[in-house]
């Protein structure tokens, strides 16, 4: 009878709370969102599977070897922690946490080595993340091969949709400012590295998202991820109501002029040109930028077209899985279920709301001073969604007039959105993240 008893104190189901069975749940609504409703399904599966491992009860896949140790709740263990971290022999599993948060890194070592020789490891999770985001790969690896399967044509052949590329990332801005203005109303409790990191889901670039946060707000990497993909999962429910609302219907139907033919060598010398230019005036950019521009450059360049498919296929699908679980490793209960997520999430949709509007106010303030007129529906495309946005801005010109195509010509202010969302992540890196 005591084996049973023991056999049933340490499964998961007796150490289930309430916050990882809700977290459970939403881990099967992800998966739900894009196995069921098509929701970017190649971020949300990996997402949805690795929040469920993530709060699987005592198995601590998504703990270091220290927060196993701690978990564990062994009065013996804690008494040779809170000695090494210089806290007091009775302290909670909360303090010790905190007070090995706010440790040196000798204490940190002293910690780690003490956990390990106890028989406590990393979880799975943690070591995926450690290595695929801590580290700053993965993002970067991800934009590598977006870079190698963009095609910066629409852009050089109307350069005027750059500036649609940037307008949209007026939304990162104003969700800075919005998480600042929450906290100083006492609603929140975010600091301006925090609200840096938030502010960069209005440019629905999730890879630059992940990046920046892991740099600027780590702790809140999970509750950042799963809303920058959310919101570009939900591109054709969110854009189209703003659009039309900002829009007339003869705004709506009007047709662009055909594209002029780019060059090879416009297209070899574009992504080499934009890199120095932007690295040498921002290099906090330069790691994103750089791995972008890298992979356009070897797919333009006709001379490495095996680098070029496998960083289109293989290196970027692999690199999404580690990625994926990664991100869901962040959405353990004890750390995703408070209000600043909540707050996250807002903050989320409105930065994603005015980065939208904004591309498209500016493509109408544009048509007023420029002669050859542009469908202010390919503004909304500023957003670094690539290539949902331009099938959206494609797809609600359809509506309005049916020989309006517009998918090519909302490609140029696609790409800009990515460029511009790189570019705003290293203005956040170089004033917040020193």
């Amino acid at each position: 009878m005591d084996n049973i008893l023991q056999l049933w104190s340490t499964s998961g189901l007796a150490q289930m709370g309430s916050g990882q069975a809700f977290m459970i749940l939403i881990g099967l609504g992800l998966l739900f969102l894009a196995i069921r409703k098509g929701f970017e399904p190649l971020l949300l599966v990996p997402i949805g599977f690795g929040g469920i491992l993530a709060n699987i009860p005592g198995a601590g896949l998504a703990y270091s070897a220290v927060e196993n140790a701690i978990n564990a709740a062994d009065p013996a263990m804690f008494a040779e922690m809170a000695r090494a971290l210089g806290s007091a022999a009775n302290a909670s599993a909360k303090d010790l946490l905190a007070a090995y948060d706010a440790s040196d890194a000798a204490a940190h070592l002293a910690v780690q080595q003490l956990a390990i020789d106890a028989g406590y490891a990393n979880g799975m999770l943690y070591s995926f993340y450690t290595v695929a985001i801590a580290s700053g790969v993965a993002p970067l690896v991800i934009f590598m091969g977006v870079g190698a399967m963009t095609d910066f044509g629409p852009l050089l052949a109307n350069p005027k949709t750059l500036f649609l590329g940037a307008a949209a990332q007026f939304g990162i801005f104003a969700t800075v400012l919005g998480a600042v203005g929450l906290t100083s109303l006492g609603l929140m409790d975010f600091s301006i590295a925090d609200a840096a990191a938030i502010g960069i889901i209005g440019g629905a670039d999730g890879p630059t998202a992940i990046y920046v946060s892991s740099i600027l707000a780590p702790d809140l990497l999970g509750a950042i991820a799963v809303a920058a993909y959310s919101y570009m999962a939900l591109v054709p429910m969110i854009q189209p109501p703003i659009m039309r609302a900002l829009t007339t219907e003869e705004e709506r139907k009007i047709e662009m002029v055909q594209l002029r033919p780019v060059s090879q060598r416009e297209k070899i010398t574009f992504p080499l040109v934009l890199l120095i230019l932007v690295a040498l005036l921002l290099p906090a950019a330069a790691p994103l930028l750089g791995m972008f521009c890298f992979g356009n450059l070897m797919k333009e360049c006709g001379v490495v077209d095996r680098l070029s498919d496998t960083a289109q296929n293989a290196l970027i699908n692999i690199t999404t899985i580690f990625l994926g679980l990664s991100v869901g490793s962040k959405l353990v209960a004890d750390k995703f279920l408070d209000m600043n997520t909540l707050g996250i999430l807002g903050l989320g949709i409105v930065a994603f709301g005015i980065g939208t509007a904004s591309g498209v106010l500016i493509a109408k303030a544009m048509n007023r001073f420029g002669s050859t007129p542009l469908n202010p529906l390919i503004g909304s495309a500023g957003v670094s969604a690539v290539p949902m946005a331009a099938r959206v801005s494609n797809k609600v010109g359809l509506e309005a007039n049916p020989q309006n195509f517009l998918l090519m010509h909302a490609m140029g202010p696609n790409v800009a959105g990515v460029i511009g969302s790189a570019v705003a992540a290293g203005v956040m890196i170089s004033l917040v993240g020193g």
